[in-house]
């Protein structure tokens, strides 16, 4: 963890983004851009991915195919991913510690709300094993195809969004990232970040979030400065 063993402002609300953090999703997103660049040649790594995760998948896509010069379009991409999560989405596993946190928050009476960049028939597929966990846990969950969102990570919209759905002040938030798109978005809508970033980014993209961790096992509720309302 980084210095500042605690974070800094009370947290009523607190923000979690899904890829990389709750679900064990990012590795599938890899195999299956793998596979497709295979074709044309080329390697789908970290110096990559890393500009790509947490973005909308078009955003995402269009970086794809300019950094890799592929021979093909962003929506064609899209479209040839799209039938390989899907396949491989519903058997999405929770990462290590994520449902312990979450229930220790639950536990304190936190509000909690789900805001991934996913559309959300995709995210129906990654919920499938767990739709009672985020049933029970998430009071609202925003996707990036919905209608109210004007733009995507790293723009604050959709944490802002989902802190009107929750009726939480956004400086009274925290957001659980693990992208630096999503710290950039949780920072610009005024709240508080904790980032979860994957073993194999640099951690320089990370230097703005208030709080930085390896896992979520073990992360002590204590250190988040919790004030649930009232």
């Amino acid at each position: 963890m980084n210095a500042g063993a605690r974070l800094r402002r009370p947290v009523t609300h607190v923000i979690f983004d899904v890829d990389g953090v709750l679900l064990d999703t990012e590795r599938f997103y890899t195999e299956v851009t793998q596979q497709i660049v295979s074709r044309f040649g080329k390697t789908f790594d970290w110096s990559v991915k890393g500009n790509m995760i947490g973005r909308k998948a078009l955003d995402a896509a269009r970086y794809l195919v300019a950094t890799l010069d592929l021979p093909i379009s962003a929506e064609d991409y899209l479209r040839e991913r799209e039938a390989g999560l899907r396949r491989l989405m519903p058997t999405a596993d929770a990462l290590p510690g994520a449902h312990a946190l979450t229930e220790a928050l639950r536990a304190r009476g936190v509000p909690q709300a789900l805001a991934t960049s996913s559309a959300r028939a995709l995210f129906e597929l990654k919920a499938t094993r767990h739709r009672r966990w985020f049933a029970d846990t998430f009071s609202t969950v925003v996707t990036g195809d919905d209608p109210r969102l004007r733009h995507s990570k790293p723009a604050p919209d959709i944490f802002l969004l989902a802190a009107a759905d929750l009726g939480a002040d956004p400086a009274s938030c925290l957001v659980v990232e693990d992208s630096p798109a999503g710290v950039e978005a949780g920072r610009a809508a005024g709240m508080q970040v904790l980032a979860v970033p994957d073993p194999a980014m640099e951690r320089t993209p990370y230097a703005g979030a208030d709080l930085v961790v390896e896992s979520l096992v073990g992360l002590d509720p204590g250190l988040l400065h919790l004030t649930p309302p009232a």
